[in-house]
């Protein structure tokens, strides 16, 4: 069970202890001390005291006599006594002094200058209150996430040229992207041939895309490429616990861009701050909303001309306000998707400029490998090849290392130290051969690029990795419905040869119900419906989330029609494993044999067993 730390108190709370128990200690304990070694007696054993001559020294103080005698031992001890009106004690002391060697004296009362006056009654105390306001000002800084004496200034970073360093050189596979941006930065360089003609520069631009894509990045190198400061501030930074701070720091960023004009504002994740205003909530009280608003009026304010550009990014565009999107303010919004072919290609040799890499390295293959990967997982890729480059004791990476840190990210790492017993693999292998020569047997297949047997940490038994040989933006009802056929080779190919079953098609069957499910509410690839909109998909560009919009009814005749195209397909892979059954049976053994095969390999083996089969 997890036990709840409790917060650390804050300083002023052990300030408090201190003061206290010095507080005590002046009143009880030090006193107490001091009365251990000082004697107090009456007025009268004073006097005869000094008609004795046992006193050695007198000191009259403004309310007691202090004086040193000789006590009952013998010994010099401190005494006390109360102060009287007595005229004669001077006679008395100094007649004793005459006969004897004693000291004799009255304290004189020191008045404080008036500088000491003023400054022990005010400027200590003001000194002390200033000290305990800024103890209790860092323990709200602390518990609210900022600090409390400027509650309206905005937490935007302020970055340089020198400090970036980024310029449109180091975005790769974003052309569309840095061409839409390269009018912003030639206004930045040269406003004055746009304000001849009339133009106006767009006072912003939203960035769209999926996340990973380089929408920082992409604002950096504007602010790189027109040599202009750059303010970066993520949305969430404006949302604060306390109404009316938000606005406020949206007035002080825009006032501060003013002053550093011509320059650029990036606000990251712009969905924090920018919803759809509703009446959920608190609705005009709400600290978002209230911000918002802000926000709308503060770019309806400020003129453009001078060279503010503002610059948003954010994955949740269909959540934004429509008031935040109109002409004006948003002026354009600028895709930032996922890379091509060519594009990936081209990020690959960007984040591979600064590792050593092998002069025969084949990025198109890394990059047809990769299919819908962003531009961080690629750089991401690059690194695990480095990486494993460093773990295999070479200077330099070479092309295995790419192709293994593509398994990786997709697959995870190789479980070596996994022990699989020999029936399983054998059934792991005719599973994966499934798959693999239901594909080879098809029409308009992707090619097989490589089949394994070995364990992944991702809880991949096994997999069978096809490779298109150029970039698809299009796909037919033949193609995808050829992609569920061979999804439902594996689970095929058990049947056939073990005659059961097992958990290892979970994720084939995951993947072939979205396909078909998509061809029938989404594609409009089904007789039934014909082109009916069955389904709506929100957040594109956060993994699509699918809800049906149909009735129930429908709902149910949807299912119906799913079902019947995946059972079709998995007829279909039957029947072309039942006529292949003697090429199943020895490339399966091939694999078992070897765990690891390339696609080459797995052609070259079809080929000589079709050969021999004609023969």
């Amino acid at each position: 069970m997890n036990r709840k730390k409790n917060p650390k108190k804050p300083l002023i709370y052990y300030y408090t202890i201190t003061m206290i128990v010095l507080m005590l200690l002046n009143t009880f304990v030090f006193p107490s001390l001091l009365k251990q070694q000082i004697t107090e007696v009456d007025y009268g054993t004073f006097l005869k005291q000094i008609e004795s001559g046992n006193i050695k020294e007198v000191e009259i103080q403004e309310n007691q006599i202090a004086f040193i005698a000789l006590d009952k031992d013998g010994k010099d001890s401190l005494f006390i006594t109360g102060k009287m009106y007595d005229p004669d004690l001077v006679n008395r002391l100094y007649e004793l002094y005459e006969h004897k060697e004693i000291k004799f004296s009255e304290i004189i009362p020191k008045e404080r200058s008036p500088l000491t006056n003023f400054l022990l009654t005010w400027i200590i105390p003001i000194l002390l209150l200033i000290g305990i306001g800024q103890l209790f000002s860092r323990n709200l800084q602390g518990k609210f996430g900022g600090n409390s004496m400027t509650f309206g200034k905005s937490n935007a970073k302020v970055y340089v040229k020198a400090q970036t360093g980024k310029t449109f050189a180091d975005v790769a596979g974003q052309n569309e992207a840095k061409e839409a941006l390269t009018e912003i930065v030639d206004f930045l360089h040269n406003p004055d041939k746009y304000k001849e003609i009339g133009a106006q520069l767009p006072k912003g631009a939203l960035l769209v895309g999926p996340p990973g894509t380089g929408k920082t990045l992409l604002a950096q190198a504007v602010a790189g490429e027109a040599r202009v400061p750059f303010f970066s501030i993520s949305g969430s930074e404006f949302v604060e616990m306390f109404v009316g701070m938000g606005a406020a720091r949206v007035r002080d960023l825009f006032k501060q861009a003013q002053e550093k004009a011509p320059c650029i504002v990036f606000i990251d994740e712009i969905d924090a701050i920018g919803k759809k205003r509703d009446n959920s909530g608190m609705g005009g009280n709400d600290e978002r909303e209230q911000t918002l608003n802000q926000l709308l009026t503060e770019m309806d304010g400020f003129d453009g001309s001078k060279g503010v550009v503002i610059l948003a990014a954010t994955n949740r565009p269909e959540t934004l306000d429509k008031a935040l999107l109109r002409p004006g303010r948003f002026d354009r919004r600028i895709p930032v998707e996922l890379p091509d072919l060519k594009g990936r290609e081209d990020i690959l040799k960007v984040h591979t400029k600064k590792i050593k890499v092998e002069n025969n390295i084949d990025y198109n293959a890394v990059a047809r490998a990769t299919s819908g990967a962003s531009g961080a997982e690629l750089a991401n890729i690059a690194n695990e090849a480095a990486l494993r480059a460093v773990k295999c004791k070479r200077t330099k990476v070479n092309q295995s290392d790419f192709e293994e840190s593509v398994e990786t990210v997709i697959a995870g790492y190789q479980r070596k130290g996994a022990v699989i017993s020999t029936k399983e693999k054998l059934i792991i292998s005719y599973h994966e051969i499934g798959h693999a020569l239901v594909a080879a047997k098809q029409k308009n297949s992707a090619p097989v690029h490589k089949i394994t047997i070995i364990p992944r940490t991702s809880g991949a038994l096994g997999y069978t990795m096809q490779v298109e040989e150029s970039e698809r933006f299009l796909m037919s009802k033949e193609e995808m419905f050829n992609k569920i056929i061979t999804l439902t080779g594996g689970r095929a190919a058990e049947e056939i040869i073990f005659n059961s079953i097992t958990t290892g098609a979970s994720n084939d069957i995951e993947q072939a119900t979205k396909i078909a499910r998509a061809m029938v509410t989404r594609y409009g690839m089904s007789d039934t419906f014909d082109m009916m909109a069955l389904e709506t998909v929100s957040n594109q560009y956060l993994g699509g989330d699918a809800s049906l919009a149909c009735s129930a009814e429908m709902s149910s005749k949807i299912d119906e029609e799913v079902l019947q195209i995946i059972k079709k397909a998995h007829q279909k892979a039957k029947d072309i494993l039942t006529e292949n059954i003697s090429k199943l049976h020895e490339l399966s053994e091939f694999l078992l044999e070897h765990e690891t095969i390339t696609g080459e390999e797995f052609m070259k083996v079809l080929e000589a067993a079709e050969k021999q089969y004609n023969n």
